[in-house]
């Protein structure tokens, strides 16, 4: 199944995420080695959110993701969702009509 995880942001949060980037590219890279986060970034034009796409069984691992992200942790992300998408159409996609 697949998950989407959106981010919504503090003001100014293209510089104000500058010091703890390094550990937050570092999370989500784990992510991605365990197999579970997908995709990733910054919403562009303008910076007001993110958006990440995860592969998974659970929304509850896309949660724990969200709770432990040093973004989240730090105060950059002021809320963030979590929302099912059933994928139909592309190579990964997890129902394919």
């Amino acid at each position: 199944m697949h998950y989407l995880l959106f981010y919504d942001v503090v003001q100014d949060y293209a510089e104000r995420r500058m010091p703890f980037r390094a550990e937050h590219l570092a999370y989500a890279r784990a992510a991605v080695d365990r197999g579970e986060l997908v995709l990733g970034g910054a919403l562009a034009d303008p910076i007001d959110g993110a958006v990440l796409l995860f592969k998974c069984d659970s929304p509850a691992t896309v949660e724990a993701f969200a709770t432990n992200d040093p973004y989240v942790t730090n105060g950059l992300v002021t809320h963030w969702r979590v929302r099912a998408w059933t994928t139909v159409v592309g190579e990964v996609a997890a129902v394919r009509l």
